[in-house]
């Protein structure tokens, strides 16, 4: 026989029948009402809440973003759509890139950056060109400036009587000829030197 605690208030537990085997009372919708009107509720404070701030802080970039000109405007981005990717566009977008003014941000590592660089110095090595504040004064070309040398030979710096004796292990320094006679050209002004040597060729 199934034993039942008493309440400590003096109350005894229901009896429930079993021998039915099942449920015999109704389900109490009460409860499930209560809990669905709470949470529409709970819902519908948090949105307002959530719409309001929204507006709060609208408002206040608002006012910190101040009265809209040329210069602070609002865009929907939404009407441009999504941009097309084909060659035209890329081209424009090259020539935007490179009207942006400097320092932009690099899209190949530096490679046309290097490049450029050696292209100008290319043009002062292998041109005549004015000084720039040194009136009277021009840069002669590389090869111009070898035969001068070769012609005129190199100053000649007076020698040291009194040159310290060397200590051991020493030796006497000599000056070498560099190994070249400029920087030597990268990977990438290689591949684009071929590339317009081929396209050349074509138009030939």
């Amino acid at each position: 026989m199934p034993m039942h605690e008493e309440d400590p208030h003096g109350h005894k537990p229901e009896e429930v029948d079993a021998s039915a085997g099942y449920e015999q009372t109704d389900v109490r919708v009460t409860g499930i009402l209560v809990f669905l009107v709470s949470l529409a509720i709970f819902v519908a404070v948090c949105g307002v809440l959530t719409i309001g701030m929204g507006h709060l802080i609208n408002a206040w970039m608002d006012k910190q973003d101040g009265p809209t000109s040329k210069w602070a405007t609002t865009v929907d981005v939404r009407q441009l759509g999504n941009l097309p990717n084909n060659p035209e566009l890329q081209h424009k977008m090259a020539e935007l890139t490179k009207q942006f003014p400097t320092p932009r941000v690099q899209t190949d590592d530096g490679n046309q950056d290097v490049a450029d660089l050696h292209q100008r110095e290319n043009l002062l090595l292998e041109n005549y060109s004015r000084i720039d504040g040194t009136p009277g004064k021009v840069r002669i070309p590389i090869e111009r400036a070898m035969e001068l040398i070769a012609q005129r030979g190199l100053p000649v710096a007076p020698a040291q009587t009194n040159q310290a004796a060397l200590m051991a292990g020493d030796s006497k320094l000599v000056v070498v000829v560099p190994l070249t006679d400029g920087f030597a050209p990268t990977a990438y002004e290689q591949d684009e030197a071929e590339a317009r040597t081929a396209g050349a060729r074509q138009k030939q």
